[in-house]
């Protein structure tokens, strides 16, 4: 029987705080590798990675498994390397220290580093940094935030439809045939090509309305950007209007649309 797990809100800024400070140094170490050459491996999947992926992958897992020795970790390049934890309660956390690998190697700055804590399968806190853009969002469950540059933070909100149409977010490196059909059928739609999870902070903070996926991802390429899309007052859903959750054995997300205010 698995041992259920409840952090209360001060617990979850704590906690907060780690992913934030984490986020932070990953991110100032893949801009030290930014400026550099970058040199690329293949995964076994084929899916490209950089010594970059790998030490921010390092650098966080090492730091979360020291300040909570007790929650699970989840991390895409464990996971690539054979190493899955057994997740023994309803708390873990998801990582994904680089999203957006093509990105970092094109050089389009559209890359990210995230971190969710999940509790029974949902998202309720989450960290989405863009070093290369100079912004960060996040959430503690409650509500959502960002931060440019040395700015304070600021709440954000995710928007209503604007009369003019939405504006729709289109992955850079996986549009398809569904996808391309999906926004056909949008009336007065504008389409913005975007890369990484940063989609999910543009309809957070509401500068777009539509995020529609039908690739492949997985629970780590999604979970900050659900966390921080939630606590905004946007959605995401599978077509037939489930809910994403996480913890899944396969870890692979099935398809779904990602809403700023319907």
């Amino acid at each position: 029987m698995k041992k259920t797990v409840n952090i209360n809100l001060s617990d979850r800024l704590k906690l907060l705080n780690v992913a934030y400070k984490l986020a932070k140094d990953a991110g100032d170490q893949i801009m030290q590798l930014y400026k550099k050459e970058i040199l690329i491996k293949k995964k076994e999947d084929s899916s490209p990675v950089t010594i970059a992926d790998e030490l921010a992958d390092s650098l966080i897992c090492k730091g979360l498994s020291s300040y909570t020795p007790e929650i699970p970790i989840i991390s895409e390049e464990r996971i690539s390397h054979g190493k899955t934890p057994n997740i023994h309660g309803n708390l873990f956390w998801l990582v994904d220290p680089l999203d957006g690998t093509k990105e970092f190697i094109s050089r389009t700055d559209e890359f990210t580093v995230n971190i969710a804590l999940i509790e029974s399968n949902t998202p309720i806190l989450g960290v989405l940094l863009a070093p290369a853009l100079k912004e960060c969002y996040f959430t503690d469950g409650c509500s959502a935030y960002m931060i440019n540059g040395d700015s304070p933070k600021k709440r954000i909100s995710a928007r209503s439809k604007p009369k003019e149409g939405p504006v729709i977010l289109a992955s850079r490196s996986h549009r398809d045939k569904k996808t391309n059909e999906f926004i056909a059928r949008q009336s007065k739609a504008r389409v913005s090509s975007v890369g990484s999870a940063l989609k999910f902070a543009l309809l957070a903070k509401g500068t777009a309305d539509l995020y529609p996926r039908f690739g492949t991802t997985m629970e780590w390429d999604t979970a900050a950007g659900h966390a921080i899309l939630s606590a905004a007052g946007g959605s995401i859903r599978q077509p037939d209007g489930q809910s994403l959750i996480y913890g899944k054995a396969t870890l692979y997300n099935p398809h779904f649309i990602a809403y700023g205010i319907e």
